[in-house]
């Protein structure tokens, strides 16, 4: 699998994840380390086919989440827990991982990280909201 990777720091959490990637094929941004333009790489990375899926990391996960989302037909998740990740992908059919390397130890990173690349298709009951999600917002 391809994964489009980006974090906007090195620690022991990105070391973790990073090396929990190992397997794959990892898709990284050439010189930037604004949060923003990570997101937005990740994001088009996995839009434009060079990535399945895309993981972002940064203080709190929550900006390079924003960032990713920009880009339309991502759909970035905020996780710091497997189940969340797993709930991502089975109900919201989350392409990007978002997850803080400040406030995650390596190993809790590494299983939500595990738990998101495991969920490979979402929930057929949730076809109509993951639809509904894609469209546009209505003015008013």
């Amino acid at each position: 699998m391809r994964i489009a990777f980006a974090a906007d720091d090195a620690n022991a959490t990105v070391d973790a994840v990073l090396t929990a990637l190992s397997g794959h094929e990892v898709v990284t941004p050439e010189g930037s380390e604004s949060w923003p333009d990570l997101g937005r790489f990740v994001g088009q990375a996995v839009v434009d086919g060079r990535a399945d899926l895309g993981v972002v990391m940064c203080w709190t996960g929550t900006g390079t989440a924003i960032a990713a989302n920009k880009v339309p037909g991502v759909r970035a998740a905020l996780a710091w827990e497997p189940w969340i990740a797993r709930g991502a992908r089975l109900w919201n059919d989350a392409n990007v991982l978002a997850m803080s390397l400040k406030r995650l130890a390596p190993d809790v990173a590494v299983e939500v990280l595990q738990a998101f690349l495991e969920t490979t298709e979402p929930d057929p009951d949730e076809a109509a909201n993951i639809a509904a999600i894609e469209r546009p917002a209505q003015a008013g």
